[in-house]
C-alpha cells in the first residue's frame, strides 16, 4: 500500500504539528466544558459523566462508521474523551475518594493495558494508518485512558504538589519539549513518544484551562468557562479547517 493510499484511508488525523496543536486546544476545551457541567451548572460529576458520555458515544459511533477521515468527526471524538476524561478524574478523586495517586495509577494500569491488548494483537502501536474497525475502537479506549491520566496527572501538580497552574504547565511543557529533542534525535522510538506526547499534552491543556477560568485567588484569570469554551471552541474550527485544506492542497493529484 503506498503512502498516498494509507492516507487516504486512514482514519485518524494526520500527525503533523497541526495534530498538536488542536490537541492542545481540544484538551482546553475538554477540561472547560467538563467543569462547566460539573462545577459552573452545579450538576456533580456524576451527570456531568452521563452527560458527557452519552456525546462521546453518539460522535463514536458515526466515527467508527464511517468509511474515511472525517476531521469534524475525529475532532469531536477527540473533545468527548476530553470531556469524559476531566469528568472520571474528578469523579475518582472527589465523589470516590481515591485521590489523584491512586486515580492516576489505575488509569495508567489501564492505558498500558490496553497497548498491550493492543500490541498483542497488531504486533505494533502505530496510528499510521489505522483502518479495521477493531484497531480504531483499541485507539479510542486507549485515547480515553490517556486523556483522564492527563487529567489526573494536572490535578496532581496543582492540587496534591502545591504548583501553580502556569507552573503546572511548565512542567508539562518541559516534558513536551524532551519528547521532541528525542525525537528529532531519534533517541527513542516514535511510536512511543507519540503516546507519551498524547499523555502530556492533556495537563498542559487542562492546567492553561484551569488558568484561564479559575477564580483569581486561585491563581487563574477568573475569564468564566462560558466564553474561554467559546474562544477555544472557534480555535479548534479554525485550526481543524486550516489543517484540511492545507492537507488538500499538498496532497498529489
Amino acid at each position: 500500500m503506498t503512502s498516498h493510499s494509507k492516507s487516504t484511508l486512514n482514519k485518524i488525523a494526520e500527525v503533523t504539528i497541526f495534530f498538536w496543536i488542536i490537541k492542545i486546544i481540544a484538551t482546553t476545551l475538554g477540561e472547560m466544558s467538563g467543569d462547566m457541567l460539573a462545577q459552573t451548572l452545579n450538576l456533580g460529576y456524576v451527570i456531568g459523566l452521563g452527560i458527557t458520555g452519552a456525546f462521546l458515544v453518539t460522535v463514536l459511533v458515526f466515527q467508527v462508521r464511517a468509511e474515511r477521515y472525517h476531521p469534524a468527526l475525529f475532532w469531536a471524538a477527540i473533545v468527548g474523551t476530553t470531556m469524559v476524561g476531566t469528568e472520571i478524574s474528578d469523579m475518582m478523586d472527589r465523589t470516590f475518594g481515591l485521590g489523584y495517586v491512586w486515580g492516576s495509577a489505575i488509569l495508567l494500569s489501564g492505558l498500558l493495558a490496553t497497548l498491550a491488548i493492543w500490541y498483542k494483537r497488531d504486533g505494533n502501536l502505530s496510528v499510521d494508518p489505522i483502518i479495521r474497525k477493531d484497531a480504531e475502537i483499541t485507539f479510542w479506549i486507549a485515547v480515553l485512558f490517556s486523556n483522564s491520566l492527563g487529567t489526573a496527572f494536572g490535578d496532581f501538580l496543582v492540587d496534591v504538589v502545591n504548583l501553580s497552574y502556569i507552573q503546572g504547565a511548565i512542567v508539562t511543557m518541559g516534558v513536551i519539549a524532551v519528547v521532541l529533542i528525542l525525537h528529532y534525535t531519534k533517541a527513542m522510538n516514535d511510536i512511543a513518544l507519540f503516546w507519551i506526547a498524547f499523555v502530556f499534552t492533556r495537563p498542559f491543556g487542562a492546567t492553561f484551562g484551569d488558568l484561564l477560568t479559575k477564580p483569581l485567588d486561585k491563581g487563574g484569570l477568573d475569564l468564566g468557562t462560558h466564553w474561554a469554551s467559546l474562544v477555544s471552541l472557534v480555535l479548534i474550527i479554525g485550526f481543524v479547517y486550516w489543517s484540511h485544506r492545507s492537507d488538500q492542497r499538498n496532497r498529489p493529484r
